[in-house]
């Protein structure tokens, strides 16, 4: 079996960001969690995905303090996944790739799920980045300091 390369000791965020959520199945929990799934056959059934894989990647984002086990809302035996604030902390990055997936994977009449407000039931605005002083930042108004 191939072992895959770590990154938890990189000097770059992006790499260790990568390497806490593992892959693109951890960010699909992720997304149906904030989209209010929480047990075990929710995900199962959301995503479609064997059970020793969706076994695996839980216990990944709960040992990555990215989700945790609490008691079931319904009073049952069983666990309920939620996310911890580390794991709400991934809003920004599920609306951002949700975003970028819109501008890029859809042809224009193409029917495709919304997130919207439920103040006032609108789509989001796009995602900015700004700098410190509000300016708004493209890519080649950045540069990365690596560390020596």
């Amino acid at each position: 079996m191939v072992q895959r390369t770590r990154f938890d000791d990189s000097t770059c965020p992006v790499a260790r960001s990568v390497d806490a959520i593992g892959d693109w199945w951890s960010l699909l929990i992720v997304r149906d969690a904030f989209d209010g799934s929480r047990r075990f056959g929710e995900f199962q059934r959301s995503l479609g995905v064997a059970k020793n894989i969706l076994t695996a990647r839980l216990r990944a984002l709960v040992a990555g303090g990215i989700m945790e086990v609490v008691p079931a809302s319904d009073g049952s035996a069983y666990g309920e996944y939620v996310l911890t604030a580390k794991g709400r902390d991934l809003f920004t990055v599920i609306v951002a790739l949700r975003q970028w997936g819109e501008a890029h994977w859809f042809e224009p009449a193409e029917p495709q799920s919304c997130l919207l407000d439920r103040r006032d039931g609108r789509p989001l605005r796009a995602l900015e980045v700004h700098a410190a002083d509000g300016r708004r930042i493209r890519p080649e108004d950045t540069e990365v300091r690596k560390v020596e």
